[in-house]
């Protein structure tokens, strides 16, 4: 019996390392939507395959064929939709739970397995590491006696893919809210929080909330034509 990880986040790379040795099951992992297609998979015939972390659709062929489980960081139906960790800081959320849903025609709308808390405390990078444990909890309980899917209930709140330009400091209106900026930008792979000055952008990462500042890292360029 086979399972398949599928990401496109760093840390979800030991994953299926991690749950081979736990589980004693066979676990691939993918990392590129080249791999996600029908010829790969029919080659390892997985029995689940699982999305901790992807930002692509997901081709109708795929969940057809396949019984896809996506982890969405929210508490489905709130929260359907893209940047959902960025939304939730955005909206002064402290915490969240971690929806494992099956995959459908309409994105974050599959019926839920099951749900975890995951606090929203740290930086965005410290947040996906302590998701990622979860999830793999989330995978070791659901291999063992998978759930009966049960559908969505309550108020459906979408939330919008934030842009690079979202992470605008000058939007920002106190010291809290410039610290969350910050934080939740604060990942690899995603563009951090910054200022313009002039010809000048200063982007910033690992901050810290002091009593009356935000301390934080910051790297200068220029962004003249003529740098």
């Amino acid at each position: 019996m086979s399972y398949v990880i599928v990401y496109n986040r760093p840390w979800c790379k030991s994953l299926a390392k991690k749950l081979e040795k736990k589980t004693g099951k066979s676990f691939f992992a993918i990392d590129n939507k080249e791999d996600l297609n029908k010829e790969y998979l029919n080659d390892i015939n997985p029995e689940y395959i699982f999305f901790p972390h992807w930002s692509y659709i997901i081709p109708d062929e795929i969940y057809e064929n396949y019984d896809c489980i996506i982890f969405h960081m929210t508490d489905l139906p709130y929260g359907r939709g893209g940047s959902p960790l960025q939304n939730l800081i955005i909206r002064g959320h402290r915490e969240t739970m971690i929806s494992a849903i099956q995959c459908i025609d309409e994105i974050d709308a599959g019926p839920v397995y099951l749900k975890k808390p995951l606090s929203l405390d740290g930086s965005a990078e410290e947040i996906f590491i302590r998701a990622n444990d979860v999830i793999e909890e989330m995978i070791i309980e659901m291999m063992e006696s998978i759930p009966k899917p049960i559908l969505q209930k309550g108020e459906v709140v979408k939330f919008t893919r934030r842009n690079p330009e979202d992470g605008n400091l000058s939007d920002t209106v106190s010291l809290d809210e410039v610290y969350n900026y910050i934080r939740m930008l604060d990942a690899e792979g995603y563009p951090p929080a910054f200022f313009r000055i002039g010809n000048y952008k200063l982007e910033f990462t690992r901050a810290s909330r002091k009593v009356a500042s935000v301390n934080a890292d910051v790297r200068i360029t220029m962004e003249s034509s003529d740098e």
